[in-house]
């Protein structure tokens, strides 16, 4: 059993689903606190060359510590949804692939939901069913875990009985090695090589969400993306 952990993320990056396509078993943590500046709520796309960050606007005035990602607003009197089609729209309505997914994409637009854990559920629904990943998902919100960071995702790993453990490359920065390995749990990490696809730009642009990369490689994207 290999189980990899991570935040939920708004459009995410190639090296999000290449860790769960690598994996068993992929938990959403979504109990924990959001982090500003982080990819939870926010990417980037191409847009005439250039990357655009496109951000939901979160509620988190007056919170103060009480922001676990699974109860996060978003500010519905601000017109994001009609913003972010239209920008999406045109960066890639000229794409060779644009009609494989646009009517998906208009869907979750179209849902009017004030709820953050609505839009980035069905932003990883959107992406796995295109790139047909079939790794079974759970939710940390759902389960009673109380640990934080590496006693946290050992917490986890344990629930789930799991063999290995597959990390980001900065787990090296916070992990306790030692503790998994008592518990009989060997940890892997993905150091995720990047790689080039054609597109839309004069010098190729990394890290955007992967959008960019199934506007411009259609059905091939999951290969693309596993560097296979």
């Amino acid at each position: 059993m290999i189980i990899s952990i991570n935040q939920p993320a708004y459009l995410p990056w190639l090296g999000y689903f290449n860790r769960i396509v690598k994996s068993d078993l992929h938990i959403v943590l979504d109990h924990v606190q959001f982090e500003k500046n982080s990819f939870i709520n926010r990417n980037k796309i191409l847009l005439d060359g250039k990357p655009l960050w496109l951000t939901l606007p979160i509620l988190t005035k007056g919170h103060f510590n009480d922001l676990r990602i699974e109860d996060l607003l978003i500010d519905s009197k601000i017109n994001w949804e009609k913003k972010h089609l239209s920008s999406i729209m045109q960066a890639y309505s000229k794409s060779s692939h644009w009609i494989e997914f646009k009517d998906e994409l208009e869907i979750i637009y179209s849902k009017n939901t004030d709820s953050l854990s609505n839009i980035l559920d069905d932003s990883l629904k959107f992406f796995m069913k295109y790139l047909k990943i079939e790794t079974p998902i759970e939710y940390s919100s759902k389960y009673d875990f109380r640990a934080r960071k590496s006693d946290l995702v050992l917490e986890i790993c344990q629930r789930f009985q799991a063999r290995y453990y597959l990390s980001g490359p900065l787990g090296r920065n916070y992990l306790e090695l030692t503790k998994f390995q008592d518990c009989g749990i060997e940890i892997l990490f993905d150091d995720y090589v990047h790689p080039i696809y054609p597109q839309k730009s004069e010098n190729f642009i990394p890290y955007l969400s992967t959008l960019d990369l199934i506007a411009n490689c259609g059905k091939e994207s999951l290969r693309v993306l596993t560097n296979v």
